[in-house]
């Protein structure tokens, strides 16, 4: 299940027990109507209370992450799970974006927020 926020900087987006393929076409929606409207907007996703994902949502998003990766500003992930973790991690490496870990909502809101250093 997925939740998507737009916010000044970009979205929220929170991820709730499994991330489906139908999932990732909403954020992938949402994120192509964002970078119309913004440029490159920045991104937080919550994957605290993700449990699992789907190996056809995970293709995809390494087709999307290709892509669409110059589309994008900063990425801040909250994430708890090491395992969730490491999978972002690799991800992250198939990515040019800066990509930053939190372990609260609070602290990832309080970084995007923040202008980006020269």
């Amino acid at each position: 299940m997925i939740s998507i926020r737009e916010q000044d900087y970009g979205l929220d987006v929170a991820l709730f027990n499994e991330f489906s393929l139908a999932d990732f076409k909403l954020f992938e929606d949402a994120l192509v109507k964002r970078v119309a409207e913004q440029g490159k907007p920045d991104v937080l996703l919550d994957l605290s209370e993700l449990v699992d994902f789907t190996l056809d949502m995970a293709m995809e998003e390494v087709k999307f992450v290709r892509a669409h990766e110059q589309d994008f500003g900063r990425i801040a992930l909250v994430v708890s799970d090491v395992w969730i973790k490491l999978a972002a991690h690799i991800a992250g490496l198939l990515s040019h974006n800066h990509l930053e870990y939190f372990d609260t909502v609070e602290e990832a809101q309080a970084w995007l927020v923040r202008p980006v250093a020269a």
